[in-house]
């Protein structure tokens, strides 16, 4: 209508935005979200690339026999493991696991592998949410990775509790890489909502670790578990971890069970695979429809309302970014990470780039964290800091990193993120009606200060919550019940 009108009004407003759409994506780096954070020190960053290579171990069949170990090998004695699940262990209900306890640095260790492209039971995990469809502490999660954590303590629960008892000094940590990151992420959220699953540890001495990490909470989760969850990304977030940014764009319709299928997926006769190739050649075939979409949604919202959408998924915790490329230029750079607990720019723009797969590859992760860390080392050796000094600025570190987690609950409160409050440092003005519990959760007060508060939900009804039981005791995902 516009052309026969004489001026293409819709036609320049659809081309421009299009163009600034493609202008953001292809000059835009991962790079301009973090030049403002500060420089991360080797102590705090000095877990990374060995909780990278005891990723890579998961992949190994025999540790005694590696077939795949990175130079200088995966620095675990395969005396010192506790377990190691396989996808038939796990049946497909989490990604491959291992327990380490790693008596060099007092760590009891949960590794898990990142995505499998080759097996089904992955896909499934992953593309089983929505927006808004699991809610958790006061937040939203990744429904898929969230079951799968649950999961995962609920099995291996009663072995880390021994090995806290028989270790009590030591610390518990989770680490995963890619669809890995999410679950560990959420194992460790779930694992300080119910301390006692672990022998009632300290908050403090629980860890998570997520490399590369998937956008599996949502931005108030993501700033308030930020004292115990790290987050690794390289100079470029996956696109294809960002699927879950897509939800309400890309509806896929999924469980965590392939056998729990959709009325359409029934009444067609189709196996979990044919519909998932089957959604996909969909999708395929409305890509240019969609893509013009994206462009125009991405035009027309502001950061702000995409800030105070309760339901958006965000990369969780403190970010450590791995910069070792810059725009517009050749070839790799001496790496150098920076770090911060941000509230927007969490690296939520989706950047195309021709490193994506090397860049998201546990591989190249490990290889240039631990270049990034000797060059940290060397920097720290010329400065020859006497022993005193480093215990202070130990101690200045930490006292550095609580102040700007605090800044980034403050900041959070400011940009009216819902439920943005404090889980360790208490409540912000304007929450005065929420309490506070020791073991960090929250309940809300009536309007009239009475103490009528929601029960706390047990662990118990969390997974009953999520899971049957079939005869032989195993855990099933429920079934989705028609109504």
């Amino acid at each position: 209508m516009s052309i026969i009108c004489g001026c293409p009004f819709l036609e320049c407003v659809y081309c421009l935005a299009c163009a600034r759409w493609a202008w953001k994506r292809c000059l835009h780096s991962a790079g301009h979200d973090s030049e403002d954070w500060g420089l991360a020190t080797a102590e705090e960053f000095e877990p990374v690339p060995r909780l990278c290579r005891y990723i890579l171990a998961v992949y190994e069949d025999d540790l005694r026999n590696p077939l795949w170990a990175p130079p200088g090998g995966y620095g675990i004695d395969p005396d010192w493991l506790v377990t190691k699940r396989s996808y038939k262990d796990t049946g497909g209900h989490a990604p491959p696991y291992i327990v380490y306890v790693d008596h060099d640095h007092s760590d009891i260790v949960l590794a898990l592998r990142g995505l499998n492209m080759a097996k089904e039971s992955d896909y499934a995990v992953l593309l089983d949410n929505k927006l808004g469809k699991r809610k958790f502490d006061g937040g939203y999660v990744h429904n898929g990775l969230f079951r799968a954590a649950v999961w995962v303590l609920e099995n291996e629960g009663d072995l880390l509790r021994e090995l806290r008892e028989r270790y009590p000094d030591y610390t518990v940590t989770f680490a995963g890489h890619s669809l890995g990151s999410g679950v560990a992420a959420l194992l460790t959220m779930v694992a300080v909502q119910n301390r006692d699953k672990l022998g009632n540890i300290e908050r403090n001495r629980i860890r998570g670790y997520a490399i590369a990490p998937a956008r599996s909470v949502s931005l108030n989760l993501a700033v308030r578990y930020a004292d115990v969850i790290n987050s690794v990304v390289t100079l470029f977030i996956s696109v294809f971890l960002s699927l879950v940014a897509f939800e309400d764009l890309f509806p896929i319709e999924t469980t965590s069970c392939p056998e729990q299928r959709r009325p359409w997926k029934t009444s067609l006769n189709l196996s979990f695979a044919d519909s998932v190739s089957l959604h996909s050649v969909l999708l395929l075939q409305s890509l240019p429809c969609l893509i013009c979409l994206r462009c125009m949604r991405d035009t027309c919202m502001s950061e702000e309302k995409m800030l105070k959408d309760p339901r958006r998924l965000y990369a969780p915790g403190r970010l450590y970014h791995i910069v070792e490329r810059k725009p517009c230029r050749c070839g790799r750079f001496p790496p150098v990470v920076r770090t911060a607990v941000p509230v927007d720019g969490r690296f939520e723009h989706i950047v195309l780039s021709c490193n994506a797969t090397s860049d998201h590859a546990i591989i190249w992760i490990e290889r240039e964290a631990k270049r990034a860390l000797e060059l940290m080392r060397e920097e720290f050796d010329v400065m020859e800091i006497p022993p005193k000094q480093k215990m202070e600025r130990q101690l200045t570190i930490t006292r550095e990193h609580n102040q700007e987690y605090k800044a980034a609950l403050y900041r959070a409160a400011s940009l009216s993120v819902p439920d943005s409050y404090s889980s360790e440092y208490g409540t912000f003005d304007d929450h005065e009606d929420e309490t506070e519990h020791s073991d960090g959760s929250f309940q809300e007060r009536s309007a009239g200060g009475s103490s009528t508060r929601n029960k706390k939900e047990t662990w118990d009804e969390l997974v009953a919550r999520l899971f049957d039981k079939d005869e032989s005791g195993h855990l099933i995902p429920k079934k989705l019940h028609s109504k």
